[in-house]
């Protein structure tokens, strides 16, 4: 109903006013209404997880979930961070401090901020867990938005229409709230769509040079039988969910740092953060992250 709608003081009083007089809600009021409504969802969906942030494996306040559809992959990362809303909504509201988070994941070989007739945008490439070129790799063209903005809420949406080897429809969203003592809770949704030829690629990927390799959910088990953890393109994208989230985790752990220095803990803190769960995120050994990132990240700076 409409009236569900009408909250806060003097929006609610209108709201109320308007809908008495059987008149339609203007569009203003209509957004704030919006707005109003998914930042409730957001501390509802906080409340119902209370239990599990206090109590889960990463021995963090954080909650993973993943799903596989006919349609693609989605994987959702709810996550209580040790920084302030005004900081991380400052600067995850840029495009050009989402390119120095998403150059800290192991597969991002590029990522330049610009802009296009419909808005800000950001040009990603993706490759190898290795030195690569940048021909060789595959580049997303992002759109960069930044739907609503409030005091106390705020959501960003990464979208690109076409990916590399059967896939589209690239979806980056994250949304975020305030919470008391300088601390803010966090959503961050990382999800695609897959045809056949993606999915056979995956599956090849999986049979070969992923083989072995498992995400953080634990399976349903059989009677007597040990649970296992989460395999197949379900686990392939529960890892990459957590890369991005440990990313972005790891860019506001460097943020008391001077700038120069920033770079260095940025890489250093994501590294350590992966190794803490080796069995999904090893990959390589420090100095060779190190160094690959260092170049991938000067080769940001100046190449095209």
């Amino acid at each position: 109903m409409l009236v569900d709608h009408c909250r806060g003081a003097w929006t609610g009083k209108l709201c109320r006013l308007l809908l008495l007089l059987g008149v339609a809600l203007p569009t203003w009021a209509a957004a704030t209404a919006s707005v109003t409504d998914a930042a409730a969802a957001l501390h509802s969906q906080h409340t119902r997880l209370r239990t599990q942030l206090a109590q889960n494996v990463f021995q963090h306040p954080l909650v993973l979930q993943s799903s596989e559809t006919a349609q693609g992959l989605q994987g959702d990362i709810y996550a209580e961070m040790a920084f302030s809303f005004d900081a991380v909504s400052a600067a995850l509201r840029q495009p050009d401090q989402w390119c120095e988070v998403m150059i800290l994941h192991i597969n991002t070989k590029y990522c330049r901020a610009g802009s296009g007739p419909t808005g800000a945008l950001l040009a990603v490439n993706i490759g190898t867990k290795t030195p690569q070129e940048l021909a060789q790799s595959a580049r997303l063209a992002f759109s960069f938005s930044v739907p609503t903005t409030t005091s106390d809420y705020f959501e960003v949406l990464l979208d690109a229409a076409e990916g590399p080897m059967g896939t589209s429809d690239y979806r980056i969203r994250l949304e975020a709230i305030a919470l008391p003592q300088q601390r803010t809770f966090l959503h961050l949704t990382y999800a695609y769509s897959v045809n056949l030829l993606g999915r056979l690629a995956m599956q090849t990927y999986l049979a070969t040079v992923g083989v072995g390799k498992v995400g953080f959910t634990l399976m349903d088990s059989t009677a007597g039988a040990a649970p296992a953890l989460i395999d197949g393109v379900r686990g392939l994208v529960e890892r990459n969910t957590m890369r991005y989230y440990l990313a972005i985790d790891s860019y506001f752990q460097a943020a008391p740092a001077p700038p120069a220095a920033q770079l260095e803990q940025r890489l250093q803190s994501w590294f350590t953060a992966t190794e803490a769960y080796p069995r999904q995120l090893h990959e390589t050994d420090r100095p060779a992250y190190l160094e690959m990132k260092h170049a991938e990240h000067k080769r940001q700076q100046t190449s095209p």
